[in-house]
């Protein structure tokens, strides 16, 4: 039983998604009750889920945990970029630390859940051709949203250190690119023109957000401790999937590349984190063993698949004519 269970984030597009699904299905996994919160109101539709109005970065979030007798939390507000007031750095630390402080002390809360991403695994030239779940970063998490995934996975850490009776999963997502919602990696490929780096041609995972909501359905209402990377199967280069959308690459020199990105997806009207021009330099592969064989899940979906799927969904590149792609 999972009972009553809290999503933080939820004016966020992803978030408010799994608020409205976990209400939906109810009494079917075992919820009595879902409780959806964040600092101002969702523009998405969160369903039967109740809606409070409270900042994750204040002491008021253990208020909620305690009045509404929360069993399980869903924390998912981590954001590389974020249009609601406040920075997306506080929300993600100092947010993060408050939310696990309250659950700390709760005497309902009996499961958390952390909605982490691969990025905590950096990117650079000197990664294994494959993460596992007990690698650490080599680089490129030293600043941006990869820094503050990793400080906010140390706190879990500490968590589950700290409340043994309490089960604490963390999913670590691969990327994800839908038109349900925006995400950097999704916002870099609608660009008319794709800028990338000479000479490097990026591995990319993706993960079907059908996949991701399965796999949080599942950790929120079983008992699955640890930590698991969620990925579709299979990989695709860079090149790849410029090709499949029909684009064309616009190749720039590797050095400077993250600004010369910025400034040529803002010239597009595109805004883009820092830490992307790693990622499209670099690549990041992460392995899913885990997922299958302990946590007892295998996503429906392909990296080829999830991805066909999101390129069904844009305006067809300059390189496409009469639906082939070159």
């Amino acid at each position: 039983m999972s009972g009553v269970v809290l999503v933080t984030g939820a004016a966020m597009a992803s978030s408010a998604h799994v608020a409205r699904t976990l209400a939906d299905l109810g009494s079917l996994i075992g919820i009595t009750k879902v409780v959806a919160v964040d600092t101002t109101f969702p523009a998405h539709d969160l369903g039967s889920a109740k809606f409070v109005r409270a900042d994750i970065r204040t002491s008021v979030i253990g208020k909620i945990i305690a009045v509404e007798d929360v069993e399980t939390v869903i924390h998912m507000d981590l954001s590389a970029t974020r249009g609601r007031a406040g920075s997306a750095k506080e929300f993600n630390v100092i947010g993060s630390m408050q939310v696990m402080a309250a659950c700390q002390r709760s005497e309902s809360v009996r499961r958390f859940v952390l909605i982490s991403n691969a990025c905590v695994y950096g990117t650079s030239p000197k990664d294994p051709a494959v993460f596992k779940e007990a690698n650490t970063a080599r680089a490129g998490v030293n600043a941006g949203f990869p820094k503050d995934v990793v400080e906010v996975e140390g706190y879990m850490r500490g968590l589950a250190r700290r409340r043994p009776d309490m089960v604490a999963t963390t999913l670590r997502i691969a990327q994800v690119v839908t038109p349900q919602f925006s995400t950097p990696l999704g916002r870099y490929f609608a660009n008319p023109v794709l800028p990338i780096p000479i000479g490097f041609d990026a591995r990319l995972q993706f993960l079907h957000p059908d996949d991701g909501m399965e796999a949080i359905v599942k950790a929120a209402t079983e008992d699955h401790p640890g930590t698991f990377n969620v990925a579709g199967e299979g990989v695709l280069m860079l090149s790849q999937a410029a090709r499949i959308l029909g684009k064309p690459v616009l190749p720039l020199l590797p050095i400077g590349f993250g600004s010369s990105l910025r400034s040529t997806s803002k010239f597009m009207g595109t805004t883009l984190p820092t830490d992307l021009s790693r990622l499209l330099t670099y690549g990041r592969v992460i392995d899913t063993k885990a997922l299958r064989e302990e946590f007892g899940f295998t996503p429906k979906y392909s990296s080829m698949d999830a991805f066909n799927e999101f390129a069904a969904s844009l305006r067809p590149g300059v390189l496409q004519w009469g639906g082939s792609r070159w």
